[in-house]
């Protein structure tokens, strides 16, 4: 992991998944925090939680899941993926009247892939979709954004998540966690994270 304020000291900087894609040349990366039990990808990553509602576009919402459709496929050997997929506002705009995201955007985009055979379900209030008879149906949720997603799987799965970046050209797995730079020398730092990392690259390597 990184300190992302330090590396901003010297040159904008927002994560380790754009850094990499811009000198692979990759347009269309996308975050997975990955576990034995769920994949959570997002939609959006590091940005302010205002920013959010505006960098939702339609054609980034089809690229994404397009990348995640593709790399379950390629990377992870998952014939016919299952994609489920959170709203934005919450009860995902309860028809219009909490927001607008669902209907304008995030539908349209859904029922275009489901023609095109795509497995995806959704929109789903999110405050329920990360259950126990969901997490049974999904190979993979997409949240919106950054903490929409990761509060619920590191709840369930600190220290043995995985961070991939999906649509690279590349396999490029990383830890689930911060630096933690207060624990530095003390000596109880737990590697399960790192661990399971290594774990993953080698075995998306030999698929």
């Amino acid at each position: 992991p990184i300190h992302k304020s330090i590396i901003n000291e010297s040159q904008p900087f927002t994560g380790h998944t754009e850094y990499i894609a811009h000198y692979t040349h990759t347009k269309n990366e996308v975050m997975l925090l990955a576990s034995k039990s769920m994949k959570v990808a997002l939609l959006t990553t590091h940005v302010p939680l205002s920013q959010v509602s505006r960098l939702i576009t339609s054609q980034k919402f089809e690229e994404t899941l397009k990348t995640i459709h593709r790399d379950l496929i390629q990377r992870f050997k998952i014939n016919d993926p299952v994609i489920f997929v959170a709203g934005l506002n919450p009860h995902a705009g309860e028809n219009g009247v909490l927001g607008l995201e669902e209907i304008d955007i995030l539908m349209p985009v859904i029922n275009k892939l489901k023609l095109e055979g795509m497995l995806i379900e959704g929109p789903f209030p999110a405050d329920t979709l990360f259950t126990e008879k969901y997490i049974q149906k999904a190979d993979c949720f997409l949240a919106m954004y950054h903490d929409q997603g990761l509060a619920v799987f590191k709840h369930a799965n600190f220290g043995l998540g995985v961070n991939v970046t999906l649509g690279l050209p590349i396999i490029r797995t990383s830890v689930d966690h911060g630096t933690a730079i207060d624990l530095a020398g003390k000596g109880d730092i737990d590697p399960n994270s790192f661990y399971s990392a290594i774990e993953l690259a080698i075995e998306l390597a030999q698929k």
